[in-house]
């Protein structure tokens, strides 16, 4: 064979091989970040998020992507499980809301030969096996003389470090894999300052509630904490595995608590600075994956659970839009309820500096992981809501099948343009509690700011909408 035809099959070889490589996969997930606190979402955003920015540029942005709900639990659930969050019925964190048999993205990549790793905030519940709380709430307390079971270690990561909440609700502690590094055995009281003479309510700025503390556990040291625990597991990670490592930063839910080196850096408050703390932690994870070698074979995503808390007064008093031209914030059916920042980078794979208005649901992670995994199909009752992206990913430019979204715990259905509310309620921490509100129809590709309901002009629309979303909830069961 002509040496110049062997070196062509030697390349081919070489090419076709590292296309079957598995790749790692990281997913960091930010917390009640809004949809335009990035630059590369809303170019009139005052935060500087340098590293994101140009983790951007390098990567994909999906201008259409909603998270698996308008608050905290039912996202988590959705980027698990790749089930619409609308499909579970009960959401109590008192026990574990991810059933023992459902399969989840860690345990579907565990059975591909991955080491799964989960750093963060789980929100997910755990079994909770003792007594009714001290503080008077219908929440149970935890027994740390027992393993903490039904948490990530028992749904598909090999290990865990991490807590059980949100880093403002107590008992505040630390867990690694099943158990408590250290029991919360001491109290905290509430958090006095929210945010000085900046004019934060009572759940923004540096907020915490009263409750159990572990000694070892300071609230300004978690977020730190969590990424350094997460470069630790890319450092120290064996290559001859592909690694899943899920990134679930309490970051920037309250307490809003910045690095010192970004303090008064934003011009946006301690909201922005949190903000920046983020973007600095993503570029650590980064580095850290440019250290050890792991750069060109990584799918790297990045993302929000929901929309912020961040009202008209705080847009007005600092100019800053934390959900660009959106309308809504965190808990509402309004887009900037569910609709997030969404970027991910695969070097060689994903054209960098590109951008797409495909709609993506979190539950769609689910079949992206797999077939990025090289898993053709996915097994009966696992991730029937999933659809995979990865196409679109890799070839932005190409048309996709459209994507028919179940939104915001059931009321939210999107189809194309076309977006139904279908509830009088849920509009948001920001919304007027004592109005009660529309069924509402928007055309989203001339209303991105939901100002016009067609909804009494086009009834059949609407309930064309509701039909679909009926058929597609038909056999939701836990």
């Amino acid at each position: 064979m002509p040496r110049v035809l062997s070196a062509f099959f030697i390349l081919l070889f070489a090419i076709s091989s590292r296309a079957a490589e598995k790749p790692n996969i990281v997913f960091i997930l930010a917390d009640d970040m809004g949809y335009g606190d990035l630059k590369a979402f809303n170019p009139e955003s005052r935060i500087p998020t340098p590293h994101l920015d140009e983790f951007a540029r390098s990567g994909i942005c999906l201008t259409d992507a909603h998270s698996g709900g308008s608050t905290c639990k039912p996202s988590r659930y959705a980027l698990l499980t790749g089930r619409f969050a609308a499909r579970k019925n009960n959401f109590n964190d008192n026990f574990p809301i991810i059933a023992e048999d459902r399969a989840t993205v860690a345990s579907m990549l565990r059975n591909n030969g991955y080491r799964t790793a989960m750093v963060g905030k789980w929100h997910l519940g755990f079994d909770r096996k003792a007594k009714r709380s001290q503080d008077g709430s219908k929440r149970l307390d935890f027994d740390y003389s027992l393993p903490l079971t039904g948490g990530p270690a028992d749904r598909g990561f090999d290990f865990f470090f991490g807590m059980h909440a949100s880093l403002d609700i107590q008992p505040y502690f630390y867990i690694r894999n099943r158990g408590a590094t250290k029991p919360a055995s001491n109290t905290v009281e509430a958090s006095t300052s929210v945010g000085g003479k900046e004019g934060w309510n009572r759940i923004q700025g540096a907020f915490w509630r009263a409750g159990k503390i572990a000694p070892d556990f300071k609230f300004e040291e978690v977020t730190p904490r969590f990424a350094d625990e997460a470069c630790g597991v890319i450092e120290s990670h064996d290559k001859n595995k592909p690694l899943f490592l899920y990134l679930a930063l309490p970051s920037p839910h309250t307490p809003w608590l910045p690095a010192k080196k970004f303090l008064g850096k934003s011009g946006v408050g301690m909201y922005g600075d949190f903000v920046m703390t983020v973007d600095g932690i993503v570029g650590q994870v980064l580095a850290s994956l440019n250290k050890v070698g792991m750069r060109q074979n990584t799918l790297v995503m990045f993302s929000s659970d929901n929309g912020p808390v961040w009202y008209q007064k705080d847009v007005e008093k600092f100019g800053h839009r934390s959900v660009g031209p959106l309308r809504g914030i965190k808990g509402s059916a309004w887009e900037g309820g569910h609709r997030v920042p969404f970027i991910a980078r695969w070097p060689g794979r994903i054209p960098a500096g590109s951008r797409n208005d495909r709609t993506i649901a979190f539950a769609d992670v689910f079949a992206t992981a797999a077939e990025a995994a090289g898993q053709k199909t996915i097994g009966k009752g696992a991730g029937e809501d999933s659809v995979s992206f990865l196409p679109t990913l890799l070839c932005p430019d190409q048309k996709q099948e459209p994507r028919t979204p179940i939104l915001h715990a059931g009321q939210v259905i999107r189809d194309g343009d076309w977006k139904l509310i279908n509830t009088k309620g849920s509009r948001g921490f920001g919304a007027d509690r004592s109005k009660t509100y529309s069924i509402a129809l928007y055309n989203l590709k001339d209303d991105l700011s939901e100002q016009n309901n067609l909804a009494s002009a086009m009834p059949e629309k609407v309930e064309r909408l509701r039909k679909k979303l009926s058929q597609v909830m038909e056999g939701s069961d836990r």
